[in-house]
């Protein structure tokens, strides 16, 4: 890998991590405020935040495994190169924009 690459994967593993313990930290938050208000509207909004912040958790923590593993940035449905533009908006993709589009299609 040249220097540039190993450059780029390391601030992506550094911005990953943050938001990794950024996104943890607020899944601890929430799930030690749900307590039941009696509100089914409140309990909703509160377990749809906590659904939402898991999934965050998880694509993040799959990215940083994806990096350490060396497949970070290789696209899951065809094994073709995540553009850099996608990984800079989405660095926790997992698939090019054509895969994903059959992923949600």
């Amino acid at each position: 890998m040249s220097i540039d690459v190993d450059r780029r994967f390391a601030v992506v593993h550094a911005a990953l991590t943050d938001e990794l313990d950024r996104q943890t930290a607020r899944l601890r938050e929430l799930t030690e405020m749900s307590a039941d208000t009696g509100d089914p509207g409140e309990s909703h909004n509160q377990e749809a935040l906590i659904a939402a912040t898991r999934r965050s958790v998880e694509q993040v923590s799959g990215a940083l495994r994806r990096i350490a593993e060396g497949a970070y940035g290789r696209c899951e449905g065809c094994a073709g190169a995540i553009p850099a533009e996608r990984l800079e908006v989405l660095p926790h993709a997992r698939f090019c924009v054509p895969c994903q589009q059959k992923q949600v299609g």
